[in-house]
């Protein structure tokens, strides 16, 4: 591997980035139905376990959606600020357009959460919103050396994990309907670990005052979930890993060293968070984001850049990957199609060709029928605005 001169765009950032847009939009092939249909089919329960969430410790494809996501929004900071100095912007110019960003995403996240509700849903656990919160301070990161992103880091993860290590567990008198979970529910952790249980920590207390203070049609009591506001905060720390990743990729000079640190990286991060839930010092928990989780996940992102890296920079295959990086340069658009007009494009079929047209292959597979006509038509759209060189950004 020789010296290289890196583009002001990676492909391999767009192609990860496009990859992990198809693992959401797919959601609409419903895999959950399909193994429903043929419950001794060890292959599609293998395909529904990966399209959905674990229930609480652990980590399923699904998982790594949203941490992927917020990784490359700190990949790309690098890249992004660079081309806004070199556009002769000033430093207040920069600031302002941080903070608008961090603004719409925030309320495009609860525009797109309260679309099917009769009033505004304020909840800021989805991930717009999560990136939205955290995005000025990862600016604020990027402008930074490398050894003040790693101590931010390191304060983030641990500051955070000593909020929920020193919360007190709930009583033997707890009502655990004020949680939404059973006393009895089988994925409680037991012992130190418990303090980051569904719904007994403070990130639920939190939001039972903070989400209270927005309009609502009933009182906040619990995300049925246990997903939670202040879980910006470690995704901030996801964010600050996809920063010092997009710096390194910046300014590589080898590929070699930028592979090694990558891989070494990633597994170290693998290793730790794994080491962390084993040992029961803090559970890999997607759902509140915790600190491990951080850890864990990330080394999957540090492995997934690397991966696509090697074959779409530096291996020049990128032609192979030529649909992700249709979804990965126009991934706000992506994200947008896949909450706004899947309904649309279904019921359109349906008046149009056949209120029955998903049936055409039997009744278990009806969502893969749906769902790959939703797809197609959603890749129609992306790839014309990617023909008509039409890309929306925030």
């Amino acid at each position: 591997m020789s010296n290289i001169a890196l583009p002001t765009r990676l492909g391999s950032v767009d192609v990860y980035r496009g990859l992990v847009m198809f693992l959401m939009m797919a959601e609409v092939l419903e895999f959950g139905h399909v193994s429903q249909a043929f419950p001794n089919s060890w292959f599609w329960a293998f395909l529904y376990h990966h399209q959905s969430h674990v229930s609480w410790v652990g980590c399923a494809l699904h998982d790594l959606i949203q941490p992927s996501f917020s990784f490359l929004v700190g990949v790309a900071m690098p890249y992004s600020l660079a081309s806004r100095m070199s556009q002769g912007q000033s430093t207040w110019q920069i600031w302002g357009h941080t903070f608008r960003r961090a603004l719409i995403l925030i309320l495009l996240g609860i525009f797109l959460r309260s679309m099917h509700a009769e009033q505004t849903n304020f909840t800021f656990e989805d991930t717009l919103t999560q990136i939205g919160l955290g995005y000025v301070i990862l600016f604020a990161l990027g402008r930074s050396s490398l050894r003040i992103q790693w101590i931010a880091l390191g304060l983030i993860l641990l500051g955070y994990w000593a909020l929920f290590a020193f919360y007190p567990l709930p009583g033997a008198d707890f009502n655990w309907a004020e949680a939404g979970v059973a006393a009895d529910w089988p994925h409680h952790l037991q012992g130190f670990a418990a303090h980051w249980n569904k719904n007994t920590n403070p990130a639920w207390a939190f939001d039972r005052w903070f989400l209270n203070l927005f309009p609502r049609p009933s009182l906040f009591q619990f995300n049925g979930g246990g997903y939670a506001t202040l879980s910006f905060i470690p995704t901030l720390g996801t964010m600050t890993l996809g920063l010092i990743a997009g710096q390194w990729l910046k300014t590589a000079q080898e590929t070699r060293v930028l592979l090694r640190k990558l891989l070494f990286t990633g597994l170290i991060l693998l290793v730790l968070g794994f080491l962390f839930n084993l040992l029961g010092i803090c559970p890999n928990v997607k759902r509140i984001w915790t600190p491990s989780w951080v850890l864990f996940s990330g080394g999957w992102c540090f492995l997934f850049l690397a991966g696509f890296y090697y074959l779409v920079d530096v291996m020049q295959q990128g032609r192979w990957f030529y649909v992700l990086k249709i979804l990965g340069m126009n991934s706000i658009a992506a994200y947008v199609l896949a909450h706004t007009v899947v309904e649309f494009i279904d019921s359109s079929f349906r008046i149009n060709i056949s209120q029955q047209y998903d049936l055409l292959f039997g009744e278990g597979y009806r969502t893969l029928v749906s769902g790959t006509v939703i797809l197609a038509v959603q890749f129609f759209v992306l790839d014309w605005m990617y023909r008509k060189r039409i890309f929306i950004k925030i």
